[in-house]
């Protein structure tokens, strides 16, 4: 597995030199005209997520949730001419995961007692996903057309993913109007890994309960998950004051829709523990295809030179039961020139999915279950601020890179089934000379 994730990223890496090359020099032109980009910027972001939790997936709907999560990338936007832009993105992103962890609960401290409600300290306790993202933007002389293509591939312990898709956009009405269209495809393997009971060869003298731990559980035959999107978007300006846009997106997935850690729990199984750990009936079992449609808009009131309002709004639902409204209003507040703060509040809610139940009530007769409460019913609210500061005239340096500005954002997520979180995101854009 490790040699196709290189393969692929040196491919990937071949492909991007190649191409940007012969772009470079077959558009090449002597006549000016203003560039989309002037001049080369670089981003720095990171990004802290904390939650906490008691309906672990991962030991079947009850346990802790503890998680946290630390990413940092960077993101180089470089103009290759006056019309063509190539971005990178690169990033990765480390986490510590006390659920994760019980995907294995005997290993680590053995003196502890093991229980879904505390971590493991085992090497499943913490994991790292690293991600390469290019892209390419071309615009037309006039300025209406706008081309893009992109490729994205990542890689963590037990899953790698390979991405690729383009898109188009045309500007109409004196710039008043956009329409856009955008595909996407991502190719992606897991390496299943199964709770530590469900492995073969497991023993344990400590296991208690009625009769012979014994489960009738068979891993997935094919670990692949394919996805495919397309995206379609109308942007119009509605007068002097309000713009406002609309999207329709149409996701289809086939392949292990499943994860294959997260324990089932029957309720016409017998139980069996190691302390107070339940050891697993099965792991989640889903259908093999998904097909979901989000459909939203957002529409922006420039309220006056120093506030503005953007509202946005979603509607999703999928075949698999699921439906869900999200509603997010956003308050950029312009203080002066160089600060900007953004009070923000989203709310969201959901219905269950169809193949969703709580601990010990799926029935082993059943085709499809699962207990993570990412599917089941809920509702949520997210309560954000956040402050900007912009450097007019780039003044503050870094080598021959001037600071543009510096975003800071913090966020609480508060859901109705006891999950709670924290979010923190910095970022920091330097243009070139």
């Amino acid at each position: 597995m490790e040699h196709l994730k290189y393969y692929f990223l040196n491919k990937l890496l071949l492909f991007v030199i190649v191409f940007v090359g012969t772009v470079s020099f077959a558009q090449e032109d002597t006549s000016y005209k203003k560039r989309v980009l002037e001049a080369t910027e670089i981003e720095l972001l990171f990004s802290y997520y904390g939650q906490d939790g008691q309906n672990a997936a991962v030991t079947g709907g009850e346990g802790t949730e503890e998680l946290t999560d630390a990413t940092s990338s960077i993101v180089v936007k470089i103009p290759l001419n006056e019309d063509d832009v190539l971005t990178v993105d690169a990033g990765i992103s480390a986490y510590t995961s006390a659920s994760s962890s019980n995907v294995n609960p005997l290993d680590g401290d053995a003196s502890r007692t093991v229980s879904p409600f505390s971590a493991s300290s085992g090497a499943s306790r913490q994991d790292v996903l690293t991600y390469f993202n290019p892209s390419y933007q071309h615009t037309s002389n006039d300025r209406n057309s706008i081309v893009n293509a992109k490729a994205y591939v990542s890689a963590e312990y037990d899953y790698f993913s390979l991405g690729f898709g383009g898109g188009y956009a045309h500007l109409f009405n004196e710039k008043n109007t956009e329409v856009s269209v955008n595909v996407q495809a991502f190719l992606d393997k897991w390496n299943s890994q199964y709770p530590i009971e469900l492995r073969n060869g497991f023993f344990d003298s400590r296991t208690s309960g009625t009769g012979t731990y014994a489960p009738d559980f068979t891993a997935f035959e094919k670990e692949t998950r394919n996805s495919y999107s397309i995206s379609l978007g109308l942007s119009q300006v509605l007068g002097k004051k309000l713009q406002g846009s609309v999207f329709l997106d149409l996701v289809s997935q086939t392949g292990l829709l499943s994860t294959p850690f997260q324990r089932i729990y029957f309720a016409d199984s017998p139980d069996f523990f190691i302390e107070d750990f339940q050891l697993a009936d099965d792991v989640e079992r889903l259908p093999d295809s998904r097909f979901k449609v989000p459909i939203g808009g957002r529409l922006n009131y420039y309220l006056n030179d120093r506030v503005v309002l953007r509202s946005y709004y979603r509607f999703y639902a999928d075949n698999w039961g699921i439906t869900s409204h999200t509603a997010n209003l956003e308050v950029p507040i312009k203080l002066n020139d160089s600060f900007t703060v953004y009070p923000s509040y989203r709310y969201y809610s959901q219905t269950a999915a169809d193949y969703f139940y709580p601990k010990k009530i799926a029935l082993s007769t059943l085709d499809f279950y699962t207990s993570d409460y990412d599917l089941s019913g809920y509702t949520a609210n997210q309560y954000g601020i956040g402050i900007r500061y912009k450097d007019i005239f780039a003044k503050a340096k870094v080598l021959t890179f001037g600071l543009k500005n510096i975003n800071l954002r913090f966020n609480a997520y508060d859901r109705s089934d006891g999950l709670n979180a924290l979010i923190m995101t910095l970022g920091t854009t330097f243009v070139g000379d």
